[in-house]
C-alpha cells in the first residue's frame, strides 16, 4: 500500500482541504449550536416570565372556588403550562399542566423541574397577592425540537454542499498542478543526452524547481563535456607512449647484442614510466572536473604536504645535479583538503624539473604575509610572451623543448586555481632567471 508521502500530491491536497474544510466547519457548528442554545434559552426564559407577569397581574383577591382548565387553543400549546394557586390550592391550570406543583412552593425565578417523569423549565412568581402563586412551564423537549430546527436549516445545506465543495477543491488543484505534469512530460520525453535549459516562463512556485533542474542540467554537460574531452585526450596521448614502448619491445626482442637489447629495454622502461605519470596527471585533472571544491570546514598543513611532496620529488633533482631548496614557515593551515596543495607543489616542481637544464637550481617558498603565497622558481631557460599565453592548454608543449612531458602538469594547477579561487602570476624570476610561478591564496 502506498505511504501518505508518496501520495499523489493531488488527492494529498485534495483530502487535507476537506479535512481542514470540515474540522473548520465542525468547530463552527459546535459554537453555533452552544451559542444557540444559549440564545434560545435566554429568549423562551423571558418569554415564561413575561406570561408570568401576566397572568401575576390578572389574579386578584377575587377567586371562584370551582377549579377551571384552560382550553387548548393551539397543537404546540400542550407543551407550554400554567398553574394559578390560592392559599396553597390549584385553583386554574392548563391542561397538560399536572396536579401537582411544578415548583416547590415558596421559591421563585427560573428553575429545573422534573414531574412524572417529564423535563420542565420552570418560572414561579407571587401574584398582585401574597397568597396567589403562579408557575408557568416549558417541556424541556419543545426547547430541544426548536433548537434541532434552527439548526437543521443550516447543517443541512453545509452536507449537501460538501459533494459540490469537494469537486470544486479537486478541480483548482487539478488545474493549479498542470505546470508541474507538463514539467514532468517534458522533462520525460527528452533524449539522455538533450541537455539544454527549460523554459522558466512558469509559475512563481514551479520557477525554483526548473532553475534546479537548468543548474543540473549544465553541471551535467560540463561533466559530460569533461569525459568526453578526457577520453580525447587520454586516447591521444597514451597513443604515443604506447606506440614506442612497443616499438622498443619489438628492437629488444630482435636486438642481436646484449647491449642493444638493454637500452632497448631501458627505453621501454622510461616509456613505461611516463604513460604511468601520464595516467596519475590524467586521472588527478578527471577529478578535479567531476568535483568541486570542498565548502566543508576541511583544513590542511600546507608547509607538510610541501615537504612530502618535495621528498619524493628529490630522487628525479639528484638524477639532473639540480638544487632543490624549500624556505617555509614551520607550519601553514590552509582552507584545502589534505594533498591537494601537494598536487599544485608536485606538478610546478616537477615542471620545473624536466624543463630546467642538469645543475639548474629550484627554490619553493611560502609567505604567511600579507596572504598565505606559494613561490616556485627555477634557473632554467623561461618562457616566451606568446608562450606564456597558452600556458595551462591540455597536452601544450614549449615548441622545440625536448624534454619528456605531458602539458598536463599546467592543466592540473589551473584547475585547482579556479576552484578555490587563487591568484596566479606567472614571470621571469629576477634571482634566478627563470620562470616564476607565483599562487596567492585568499586573505582570511
Amino acid at each position: 500500500m502506498t505511504s501518505w508521502r508518496h501520495s499523489s500530491l493531488q488527492w494529498r491536497l485534495t483530502l487535507s482541504l476537506l479535512l481542514a474544510t470540515g474540522l473548520f466547519w465542525a468547530v463552527i457548528l459546535i459554537l453555533t449550536w452552544q451559542k444557540t442554545a444559549h440564545e434560545l434559552s435566554e429568549l423562551l426564559d423571558a418569554h415564561l416570565a413575561q406570561t408570568a407577569a401576566v397572568l401575576a397581574v390578572q389574579s386578584s383577591d377575587e377567586h371562584d372556588d370551582d377549579f377551571t382548565t384552560a382550553e387548548v387553543l393551539h397543537k404546540y400549546q400542550p407543551r407550554v403550562a400554567f398553574q394559578i394557586w390560592h392559599e396553597r390550592e390549584l385553583v386554574s391550570r392548563s391542561a397538560e399542566a399536572p396536579l401537582e406543583p411544578l415548583a416547590p412552593w415558596g421559591q421563585n425565578g427560573i428553575s429545573d423541574q422534573n414531574r412524572a417523569g417529564q423535563n420542565w423549565r420552570v418560572f414561579a412568581t407571587t401574584g398582585r397577592d401574597r397568597d396567589v402563586r403562579v408557575v408557568v412551564a416549558e417541556m424541556e423537549s419543545a426547547r430541544q425540537d426548536i433548537l434541532k430546527a434552527g439548526l437543521n436549516s443550516a447543517i443541512v445545506p453545509i452536507f449537501l454542499a460538501l459533494p459540490v465543495l469537494a469537486l470544486l477543491i479537486w478541480w483548482a488543484i487539478f488545474k493549479s498542478l498542470a505546470p508541474l505534469r507538463q514539467l514532468s512530460l517534458s522533462v520525460s520525453q527528452r533524449h539522455s543526452e538533450a541537455l539544454q535549459p527549460l523554459s522558466e516562463d512558469v509559475s512563481a512556485e514551479v520557477r525554483p524547481l526548473v532553475q534546479a533542474l537548468n543548474r543540473l542540467f549544465h553541471q551535467l554537460a560540463l561533466q559530460m563535456e569533461g569525459e568526453r574531452r578526457f577520453t580525447a585526450d587520454a586516447a591521444h596521448e597514451l597513443r604515443t607512449p604506447m606506440a614506442a614502448i612497443r616499438i622498443q619491445a619489438q628492437v629488444a626482442r630482435g636486438a642481436a647484442s646484449d647491449p642493444e637489447r638493454e637500452q632497448a629495454l631501458d627505453a621501454v622502461l622510461q616509456g613505461c614510466d611516463r604513460a604511468t605519470r601520464l595516467v596519475a596527471q590524467l586521472l588527478q585533472l578527471a577529478r578535479l572536473d567531476a568535483h568541486g571544491p570542498s565548502l566543508g570546514s576541511e583544513r590542511c598543513d600546507a608547509v607538510a604536504d610541501t615537504r612530502e611532496t618535495l621528498a619524493d620529488l628529490g630522487p628525479q633533482s639528484l638524477i639532473k645535479q639540480q638544487i632543490l631548496s624549500l624556505d617555509a614557515p614551520d607550519a601553514l593551515s590552509l582552507p584545502m583538503p589534505p594533498g591537494l596543495v601537494g598536487v599544485l607543489v608536485g606538478n610546478l616542481v616537477d615542471n620545473a624539473q624536466r624543463y630546467s637544464p642538469e645543475g639548474s637550481t629550484i627554490r619553493v617558498h611560502w609567505a604567511v604575509s600579507p596572504a598565505p603565497t606559494l613561490v616556485v622558481e627555477d634557473s632554467g631557460p623561461g618562457m616566451e610572451a606568446q608562450d606564456l599565453a597558452r600556458l595551462g592548454d591540455r597536452f601544450f608543449r614549449v615548441p622545440g623543448n625536448g624534454a619528456d612531458g605531458s602539458g598536463l602538469g599546467w592543466s592540473i594547477v589551473r584547475r585547482v586555481v579556479q576552484r578555490y579561487g587563487l591568484q596566479v602570476r606567472v614571470d621571469r624570476s629576477p634571482d634566478l632567471g627563470g620562470l616564476r610561478v607565483t599562487l596567492t591564496w585568499p586573505a582570511h
